[in-house]
């Protein structure tokens, strides 16, 4: 059977997650921490999470993780059959993904765990984030998926992410960078579905999991 290996904290991992519930897939889920340790490194030698274990041996980078499941596990597509539109909804991720999370990521420790990022730092990402999310508006749909009419692995990325930046720079900035988009109405859209409410409630758990370890440590 599939494995999932990762923490559900991760905006990655539960990209992936959901993917998976979407497509109904049978998996189960692993509790791994991003520790280096070994273990971890022998199935992803960056340490990066998530990864999955399949019967042919270990998977990690989530979108790799993703065309393998959409390829071996054909039932409930999540990209559409027309190789163009396909596109868009690959474009669309590494979109979200490079110009947009990876950006925002530059200010995580400062939003959300208590750190603190240099004013250069702060200024670089806030005009890229102010760049990069006006061109995001002129290829996402919100109609009434980020793609269009019908959900795809698009809408896994979108969830995972996009929230979670417009949190980050209202911290940071006061501002939600996308806040010209309904991002808030689309993910309380998307809470409406089973799959979302099972991430989110996981999500949760793992979350105070993790802080009841913390404070344990303390």
């Amino acid at each position: 059977m599939l494995k999932l290996c990762g923490f559900a904290i991760s905006n990655y991992y539960n990209k992936v997650k959901l993917a998976l519930l979407e497509k109904g897939v049978t998996f189960e889920e692993e509790l791994v921490w991003p520790d280096r340790s070994e273990a971890l490194l022998q199935n992803s030698p960056l340490g990066k999470i998530p990864y999955i274990l399949t019967e042919r041996g270990p998977l990690f980078e989530s979108q790799v993780i993703m065309e393998y499941i959409e390829s071996a596990y054909p039932q409930q597509p999540l990209l559409p059959a027309d190789p163009y539109e396909a596109g868009r909804v690959r474009e669309l991720i590494i979109f979200m993904e490079l110009h947009l999370e990876l950006v925002a990521r530059e200010i995580y420790a400062q939003a959300f765990f208590g750190g603190s990022v240099s004013d250069e730092t702060r200024e670089r990402v806030q005009k890229l984030l102010k760049r990069n999310a006006k061109a995001f508006g002129k290829i996402a749909k919100f109609g009434p998926f980020i793609a269009g009419d019908s959900f795809t692995m698009a809408d896994c990325a979108a969830l995972a992410h996009l929230p979670l930046i417009g949190m980050a720079t209202k911290l940071v900035y006061g501002e939600d960078v996308l806040a010209d988009y309904p991002v808030r109405d689309y993910a309380k859209m998307l809470s409406e579905r089973a799959t979302v409410q099972k991430v989110n409630a996981d999500r949760k758990a793992n979350q105070a999991l993790r802080e009841a370890m913390n404070a344990g440590k303390a």
